[in-house]
């Protein structure tokens, strides 16, 4: 028998894998975080499932559910919001499962900076502005952050950052990217992405805390980087008429279409 970790997404119901639905269906036990996971896709579970809240749950108590299940015969599905890969606590569950001996699956989500992306319409890695894409927190009660993992420092490189956990630390996220990026960078708050009370703020770093709503105290995605403004990009090479590429070779003689015609 197997605990199947599923990543349910960042909130619409319908934002989950076709395998994440299924495994949802297979499943006799399902346990979900009841505070994140959308109560729809429990309509999923089979008639009959053993459904439980884990948000008045600890650690141990969430794996004694699962090996008692196990023990059963049964199958688990557990389901965490977003995707499993970042800030889940995924990884103390799968270390006392491995302890135990119990099989496990891992199924991925949607995760929150890619739903808040879609929401604002926008692409966070443009040409000329930023290639990359920086996750990260500001240090809460849950968990402190390693040397060296500071905002200052991810500022420094300009990237896109989609900062969670942190819309309660507005102060410190202020004082430590106005340097880098300017206070004039752009900024985007996504409030509970791809729910039904979804809210987008756009603003800046000097109107950040100003802009911000003080009813919004959690469940929100802070997107700080020069690529939010959607302008002064440049046009990556992928469809210009003039790159050479593997399915739009430009000559005869290109190494690509060499390759397509199975030449040496």
């Amino acid at each position: 028998m197997t605990v199947h970790f599923i990543g349910a997404g960042p909130g619409a119901a319908d934002l989950i894998t076709l395998r994440g639905r299924d495994l949802i269906a297979s499943c006799p036990v399902c346990l979900y975080a009841g505070s994140l996971v959308p109560e729809a896709l429990l309509s999923h579970c089979p008639d009959g499932a053993k459904i439980l809240n884990t948000a008045p749950m600890d650690l141990e108590a969430i794996v004694a559910e699962c090996k008692q299940a196990t023990n059963a015969g049964q199958d688990v599905a557990r389901l965490h919001s977003g995707d499993l890969s970042v800030w889940s606590a995924l990884g103390e569950q799968l270390r006392r499962l491995r302890a135990e001996g119990i099989p496990f699956s891992v199924t991925p989500g949607v995760p929150s900076f890619a739903a808040a992306a879609a929401a604002l319409e926008t692409e966070l890695t443009l040409p000329g502005l930023a290639q990359s894409v920086v996750l990260t927190r500001t240090p809460g009660r849950a968990s402190t952050m390693p040397e060296g993992e500071t905002l200052t420092n991810f500022a420094a490189t300009r990237a896109t950052l989609a900062i969670h956990l942190s819309i309660g630390n507005l102060d410190n996220v202020i004082a430590d990217l106005t340097p880098a990026y300017g206070a004039d960078c752009p900024v985007a708050v996504v409030y509970r992405a791809s729910w039904p009370d979804q809210q987008i703020i756009r603003t800046t770093l000097a109107n950040l805390k100003e802009d911000v709503s003080e009813n919004i105290t959690r469940t929100a995605l802070i997107l700080v980087g020069p690529a939010l403004a959607g302008e002064g990009f440049d046009e990556s090479c992928l469809y210009a008429s003039h790159y050479d590429r593997r399915y739009r070779p430009q000559t005869a003689e290109s190494p690509w279409s060499s390759w397509q015609h199975g030449d040496d």
